[in-house]
């Protein structure tokens, strides 16, 4: 769990599964602005024109009013539930016309595919979506955006490999030690614990632990995390993004962040120190480093691209 800016403990085994969010916090606010029916879709075309407010099968791919095609990938109780395909995330994600999604089209330019994410994660990810990765990327532009082609792949996929280690594969979502959740709320700081003493326990790709941390992330990501810190397990987007704010600013008892780490050349060694360094590095946990060495290559084996050095710490 994120001990801290300073130090982050974590171990999939003290996770609990999510079960699958229900659907995703951002749902259908704003859609009012999209009332009108997309123009029809070409007759060459499988997609169906988009309309406000109707409630679409999981695998169905619409024609926006924008032009764009779309297709729902998770449900809640009514399917689409009326979501607005550019709007909520976790149910849509951008399609091809004959149906296939498409890569990553944000300006950070994610450098790992949909089909790759599911070569690596062949579960599908359940909570953790594609899709909200893809914009969580985009709160951090220079996260897995930096240097050449090869460092960008590196990067990404050390960070998936750590995510990977933390929820053992893409499964689980919340800690699964209740006895220790009232230990993460300190009360004595100013801002105290307003969602109730249990409710910062660890969520998440990073396990976002204790009130200090949910505070700095929600300010970070203009999210009031502090009030609500469970929507780092039942919106894919939020969740993702505070995975990306842990990568891109804790530094650990190393002074560097992982992307830092990544970027400069470091290796990936350097991302766990600065994770899970205390609990695992300079032969505390050998098979806890393996298990996130194995990934790491594997992953990069995916994306076409060497490891690098320095693997282990």
């Amino acid at each position: 769990m994120v001990k801290g800016l300073l130090a982050c403990g974590l171990t999939a085994g003290l996770l609990a599964g999510c079960g699958g969010g229900s659907g995703s916090a951002d749902s259908t606010a704003g859609a009012a602005g999209h009332v009108g029916k997309a123009k029809a879709a070409s007759a060459s075309c499988n997609a169906v024109a988009w309309a406000y407010g109707q409630f679409y099968p999981l695998g169905t791919v619409v024609q926006y009013s924008n032009g764009g095609y779309y297709k729902l990938v998770n449900v809640g109780a009514n399917g689409s539930d009326g979501t607005d395909p550019t709007i909520s995330t976790w149910y849509w994600s951008p399609s091809s016309c004959s149906g296939g999604t498409t890569g990553p089209t944000d300006p950070s330019g994610f450098p790992i595919s949909e089909d790759q994410f599911r070569q690596m994660f062949p579960s599908g990810g359940g909570f953790y979506t594609y899709a909200g990765l893809v914009a969580a990327a985009r709160a951090y532009p220079e996260f897995a955006a930096s240097g050449s082609d090869t460092t960008r792949k590196q990067e990404a996929a050390a960070f998936l490999a750590n995510v990977n280690h933390e929820t053992g594969g893409l499964v689980y979502v919340d800690e699964i030690n209740t006895a220790v959740y009232a230990s993460y709320c300190h009360p004595e700081l100013p801002y105290g614990c307003p969602a109730g003493v249990d409710a910062y326990h660890g969520r998440g790709p990073i396990q976002l632990s204790h009130n200090y941390n949910y505070k700095a992330a929600g300010d970070a990501l203009s999210i009031d995390l502090l009030n609500h810190p469970e929507w780092v397990s039942t919106n894919p987007e939020i969740s993702w993004k505070t995975g990306v704010w842990f990568w891109m600013s804790s530094t650990g008892a190393v002074g560097t962040t992982p992307h830092n780490a990544m970027v400069s050349g470091q290796g990936f060694g350097t991302t766990i120190q600065v994770i899970n360094g205390g609990l695992e590095c300079n032969g505390a946990n050998p098979a806890q480093v393996q298990s996130r060495v194995d990934a790491y290559r594997r992953f990069t084996g995916i994306l076409g691209v060497p490891p690098g050095e320095q693997l282990g710490c």
